[in-house]
């Protein structure tokens, strides 16, 4: 179903890519022409037509300025920015900590009425408790190196930006896999405050929560990537490397048709909830 989740991005780039082609072949310059005129290899200069490398802002001023396009500029600029934006590198994403990577989609929480995630790994961080989003982030700070661990304040803001789920014009559709019940993280208790809160919050109002059983039988769809639908305009993916947003209404649509296909597939109500009662007995 789901296709490269970075096609998106790269489709981005390749649109800035030929923007650039154009303006250079509409003012008749060569590839070397440019580069000389721009200060720079012709090796660069086809690189960044080919989209093998992303021009910064400076590259695509200097490039509009040799064209002879500067009222161009400055679109470009944004446009280049955005693609940029669809591929983020969480080696670059946290490289100021953890705590001000929770703050980076704000805006984006705001401006959506409808939430659609699906986790075959971890509770879904619009329903970590503070111990189990602290133990998370503990692992992933530790797994990329960073320089300062910043967790336990990062799992603070989580949950601060989590309370979203109790606020009225929004709905939340959260599909889990039964095995994530049972991925432990942090300390027994840790696990137990995590499995009890989904039993209050799977029964909130504006929140649906799915539970795909392991036993499940000639399923519609096989476990997946994490993935988050915004609304029907935007779908985050997360890799162990990255971070990738798609926006293109093809792919978004894709991911829409799996997580139905996967809800289809999920128990929920009393059926839910003897499945997380059973996963917090199987700690003692």
């Amino acid at each position: 179903m789901p296709v490269s989740p970075s096609s998106s991005a790269q489709a981005a780039r390749i649109a800035v890519a030929h923007r650039l082609r154009e303006l250079r072949r509409s003012a008749g310059l060569t590839i070397v022409e440019l580069a000389d005129r721009c200060g720079w290899s012709h090796p660069k200069t086809s690189r960044i037509e080919n989209a093998k490398t992303a021009p910064n802002a400076k590259d695509i001023r200097a490039w509009c300025s040799a064209v002879g396009a500067q009222d161009q500029a400055e679109d470009l600029v944004a446009q280049s920015l955005h693609a940029e934006s669809l591929y983020a590198e969480w080696r670059h994403e946290a490289r100021r900590g953890l705590r001000e990577l929770q703050s980076n989609s704000a805006k984006l929480f705001r401006e959506t009425a409808l939430y659609r995630v699906y986790s075959s790994s971890l509770v879904p961080g619009l329903l970590q408790t503070e111990g189990y989003a602290a133990a998370v982030l503990r692992v992933s700070a530790k797994f990329r190196n960073l320089p300062i661990d910043d967790s336990a304040d990062a799992a603070r803001a989580r949950v601060e930006r989590s309370r979203i789920i109790y606020e009225q014009g929004r709905r939340f559709l959260l599909l889990v896999e039964e095995g994530v019940l049972y991925h432990q993280m942090g300390d027994a208790d840790a696990m137990a405050a995590q499995l009890g809160f989904l039993l209050t919050a799977g029964a909130l109002p504006a929140v649906s929560l799915g539970i795909i059983p392991k036993a499940t039988a000639d399923r519609a769809q096989w476990p997946r990537e994490t993935f988050h639908v915004y609304d029907d305009r935007l779908v985050s993916v997360e890799l162990v490397s990255a971070r990738v947003r798609i926006n293109q209404p093809s792919e978004t649509a894709l991911y829409v048709a799996a997580f139905e296909q996967l809800r289809g597939m999920a128990v929920y109500g009393a059926d839910a909830r003897a499945l997380i009662v059973r996963a917090i007995e199987a700690l003692r």
